[in-house]
């Protein structure tokens, strides 16, 4: 059973996200949260510290909460899955695979993974969607033991690493660095831009809570469909989180 500061929560975090209570506009007054959810004013104030900790809403005390930001911060296992995000956000996720394959791998993977140059890898190369528009094209090697859990999985259809966590493959940790790059070929066929386009590129070193390498991931997305955002609070550690641009629609593409 969800709890109720939760399902206060998240009601208010999807009318946010959905624009029905846009930037700037004020949330009902505690009492009026309350009398609408049958809840003690101790059950409210749980639910906004939620939505206050995530960067959505701010205020001062006293005041109604004011909606500060539309930008969902995620957790890391949220960052992780992009069909998670997309859910998210609203959006309908998608993927087309490319290919899939074993490989040895070469000096850069066996550097980022731990790994002998040569040794078998599996490569995963797809294209992510959002409602059917090309928005991330996902370059992904996985060490051999995780990987081949793929080969029996359908790649076109949920997540990745769903699948992998399901399977007991540990995807505790990761470090991400994020940049900038120039599309090329097979970047600018998979996501309809030409050569040479600025991509918005994030690194993905990922490692078991043991420290063990399991995968290493070059993610490129188009700049006028997402961007992401660190957010900082006192109370929790920064998070990393992709945001799509408020004025993206299918049809602007």
């Amino acid at each position: 059973m969800v709890a109720i500061h939760a399902a206060v929560a998240d009601a208010l975090r999807r009318r946010i996200l959905a624009g029905d209570l846009p930037i700037g506009s004020r949330l009902p007054s505690e009492a009026q949260l309350c009398a609408e959810w049958k809840a003690s004013r101790g059950t409210v104030r749980q639910a906004l510290a939620a939505l206050r900790a995530e960067g959505l809403i701010g205020g001062g005390p006293g005041a109604p909460p004011v909606v500060r930001s539309r930008h969902l911060s995620q957790s890391f296992e949220t960052f992780l899955s992009f069909t998670r995000w997309a859910h998210l956000i609203g959006r309908t996720p998608g993927q087309h695979t490319i290919e899939v394959a074993r490989r040895r791998a070469d000096q850069l993977v066996a550097d980022a993974l731990n790994l002998e140059e040569g040794d078998p890898v599996v490569q995963v190369l797809r294209v992510r969607l959002l409602d059917e528009v090309p928005a991330m094209l996902e370059r992904t090697t996985f060490v051999e033991p995780a990987g081949r859990l793929l080969f029996d999985a359908d790649l076109d259809h949920g997540s990745i690493y769903d699948h992998l966590i399901g399977s007991g493959v540990d995807l505790s940790n990761a470090r991400h660095v994020i940049d900038a790059v120039a599309a090329d070929a097979v970047d600018a066929a998979a996501l309809d831009v030409p050569v040479g386009a600025p991509l918005l590129r994030e690194r993905r070193h990922t490692t078991s809570a043991s420290g063990e390498p399991q995968e290493y991931s070059d993610d490129r997305y188009r700049p006028d469909l997402v961007s992401f955002t660190v957010v900082n609070t006192q109370e929790l550690r920064p998070t990393l989180s992709r945001t799509l641009d408020p004025g993206w629609t299918a049809d602007a593409s």
